[in-house]
């Protein structure tokens, strides 16, 4: 279960994960032993599942962000999906509702890397349609979790 102190911490490490437990206790207003607890308690449920840094596309080069819809068939949505996730270009597959069956987010050094990718995942048996969509522009691109 998680408590109001774990949310506390979790706001905290969502603004700077690389803020010292003895900095987050300060924070939140608890001992240095609880904030230490709760992380090793919330790494250990899976609720923290790891520590990454927030990076900018575009200071490495990659260009051109897709939304990529597939609709997939034969039943072989997360074989499919499985597939598509291994794929360096791409950062997230989502198994959705609606008329779509998977949302893919990928990103390309060039539209020429994009046109491959598409000719790729197009080929695969199961990918029936996609439909790409052309980030113009990233208002927010976070995973911070709301807690």
């Amino acid at each position: 279960m998680i408590d109001e102190l774990d949310k506390k911490i979790i706001r905290v490490m969502n603004q700077n994960a690389r803020k010292s437990f003895r900095e987050i206790a300060k924070e939140v207003g608890t001992s240095v032993t609880a904030v230490i607890q709760t992380v090793k308690k919330l790494e250990d449920l899976g609720a923290i599942k790891g520590y990454v840094p927030i990076v900018d596309p575009l200071h490495f080069g990659l260009e051109v962000s897709v939304v990529v819809a597939l609709r997939i068939s034969q039943g072989k949505l997360l074989e499919t999906q499985r597939k598509i996730a291994e794929d360096p270009h791409v950062t997230a597959v989502y198994d959705i509702t609606g008329e779509w069956d998977s949302l893919v987010i990928a990103y390309f050094r060039s539209r020429d890397d994009l046109n491959k990718f598409l000719k790729k995942l197009n080929s695969l048996p199961c990918v029936d349609r996609t439909v790409t969509h052309l980030v113009l522009n990233t208002v927010k691109d976070e995973r911070r979790l709301f807690v």
